[in-house]
């Protein structure tokens, strides 16, 4: 509960910091992107402090690699 709390904490300050001069600059793309990725960042740390799975984007790529690295050295060899 507590590291919860302090990862919203943590981002609001992150927003209140960041957030105004990208709106005093009208950068208005860059600031829904921010806004975006603090988001997703504050989800995958909430979800990773109650521990549950979250996937390791490795294992995706590995798993579409893998058959061509295997073609490609049986081709070699």
């Amino acid at each position: 509960m507590w590291s919860i709390a302090g990862l919203l904490l943590a981002s609001a300050a992150i927003g209140a910091i960041e957030i105004p001069s990208l709106v005093k600059k009208k950068k208005y793309k860059d600031f829904v992107v921010f806004c975006f990725l603090l988001l997703l960042g504050t989800i995958l740390s909430i979800a990773q402090s109650q521990r549950m799975n979250i996937p390791n984007p490795l294992d995706f790529i590995t798993f579409v690699f893998q058959p061509l690295s295997k073609f490609i050295l049986g081709l070699l060899q």
